[in-house]
């Protein structure tokens, strides 16, 4: 029988990191939290056999890395709409639901993946593994590439651990390593070229979003949108390019003023927002959460995720009385 006292104090020191690798790997928030748990549980019954020839955490990432691949083998790729087609050039079409065709890309709240350091260092790194280009980037590749990358150039693992890791060898690992890297720069080449703000300013940024949102105030919006910037609102596969056609989209989609309520939060190292929609009995509906990229000039792009279930994943209750939560 397996020491439990050991086995907690060996490996939930890694649970938060192991949910971030499983999720870059998965693209899905629940998906990573389902294997997490597989992780752990397969750690545990096999706990008694370790026998300390890695360290625990490449054991468990080991464990993790497979699973991640058995998963993978049984699903298509996870989407974002810019990924499906070229943008829409009517701001007035109704946007084409996708409904569940497509296996859509999920955010990730960063309470649950930003690490426990007190290193700012160690936090922008993580973040900057966590990116929603990063994340959408890595669907593109198939599933051994994606291990290899994520484990080599996000994680840092020695090519010899990917290996032992994988079953294979570093020779391979190297290679496969090299077509992963040419790939995701042909399937995405500007995914990383962000410059990123101050926090301060994110927040604000943010906030101001929320406000031009909550108000319907599309001359607001207007400011804080950058010229080439990008709307997409899964499970919508239309999206949308450019200031000029994003703005009068949003006019359309934010109603009266009052029709929306947002509170702030973190999802991928972003800024972003959960939302609520006013329904026909003035009671706010859970919407999904809002996701944006943002630089010191402004917002180049904002992600809706429209799934009523992720308000309450970035734990906030599922109902709203003006701005404050009801219990």
């Amino acid at each position: 029988m397996p020491d439990s006292t050991g086995f907690v104090e060996d490996t939930e020191p890694f649970r938060r990191e192991l949910l971030a690798h499983c999720y870059r790997m998965l693209g899905s928030f629940q998906d990573a939290e389902d294997l997490v748990q597989e992780t752990y549980l397969r750690a545990w019954r096999s706990y008694g056999g370790f026998e300390g020839r890695s360290s625990v955490r490449t054991w468990l990432y080991q464990i993790a890395t497979n699973g991640c691949l058995t998963e993978l083998a049984k699903r298509s790729r996870r989407m974002l709409p810019s990924g499906l087609g070229d943008p829409e050039q009517d701001p007035g079409v109704y946007p084409d639901d996708a409904g569940s065709v497509v296996s859509w890309l999920q955010p990730v709240p960063d309470a649950l993946v930003t690490p426990d350091s007190g290193d700012p260092a160690v936090i922008v790194a993580a973040r900057a593994g966590l990116r929603l280009a990063l994340i959408a980037s890595l669907q593109y590749l198939p599933p051994r590439q994606r291990a290899v990358l994520v484990l080599r150039d996000v994680l840092a693992f020695p090519a010899t651990e990917v290996a032992v890791m994988l079953g294979t060898t570093t020779v391979s690992v190297k290679s496969v390593l090299q077509r992963a890297r040419a790939r995701l720069k042909e399937a995405a080449p500007a995914a990383d070229q962000i410059t990123e703000p101050t926090e301060s300013r994110a927040r604000a940024l943010l906030d101001q979003y929320i406000s031009a949102f909550e108000n319907a105030d599309a001359t607001e919006l207007e400011r804080l949108l950058l010229e080439d910037a990008t709307i997409e609102a899964t499970p919508m596969r239309t999206w949308f390019a450019g200031r000029k056609t994003c703005v009068p989209f949003l006019r359309n989609l934010m109603g009266s003023p009052g029709d929306w309520r947002m509170l702030a939060t973190g999802a991928n190292g972003q800024p972003a927002a959960a939302a609520w929609t006013r329904d026909e009995h003035g009671t706010y509906q859970p919407y999904g959460v809002c996701v944006l990229t943002v630089t010191s000039e402004g917002i180049r792009q904002v992600r809706s995720f429209g799934e009523p279930a992720l308000v309450t994943l970035f734990g906030f209750g599922p109902s709203l009385a003006g701005k404050g939560l009801l219990p």
